[in-house]
């Protein structure tokens, strides 16, 4: 079975605070590989209080964003129109990488053989922190991040952890 894991795929992201056009343009491809996905989706979200801006991460990034139930905070009216019908969990996070992850995907497998492909945003923050969390966490799973439907930061940053990810036996496609 595969499980795919969508990351913070908010407006926030693709076209808020913190979005690029880099962010835009994957929205087509994260679409299609959300509507042609036949099993369980975990679809991440970056969920921070009003306080963001006095938080460790607020004060090296001081741009308030994914403030919970903000319209920032949703989901991409793309994605979401993507996900309807799908059999998904949100898993909403306060830091890059979550930890309550892969216990939902632990948990939902039990004792199945399974893989794990991620897209998302972003590529050099959350996905790179999301796939290194999930691949200490599952060794002996293939990890799989489509780099299609990724964005980062700067398409050199992007480039950095598609390299980071590899070097750690993440498999790297461009489907």
């Amino acid at each position: 079975m595969k499980i795919l894991v969508v990351v913070d795929m908010q407006k926030d992201f693709v076209n808020g605070s913190l979005g690029t056009s880099e962010a835009i343009s994957i929205i087509p491809n994260v679409c299609k590989k959300i509507r042609s996905h036949n099993g369980k989706i975990f679809v991440t979200k970056d969920t921070h209080d009003r306080n963001y801006l006095s938080t460790n991460e607020g004060k090296k990034l001081p741009v308030e964003h994914c403030v919970k139930n903000s319209d920032g905070w949703q989901l991409d009216g793309n994605v979401e129109q993507a996900l309807a019908g799908k059999d998904y969990t949100v898993v909403e996070k306060s830091s890059f990488g979550s930890l309550d992850l892969p216990v939902l995907i632990e948990e939902y497998v039990s004792n199945s053989k399974f893989e794990i492909e991620i897209i998302g945003l972003c590529t050099d923050i959350c996905v790179v922190s999301n796939a290194l969390i999930l691949k200490a966490k599952f060794p002996e799973v293939n990890i799989i991040v489509d780099a299609l439907c990724c964005a980062g930061v700067t398409k050199e940053s992007h480039n950095a952890a598609l390299t980071t990810m590899k070097m750690c036996q993440i498999e790297v496609i461009m489907v």
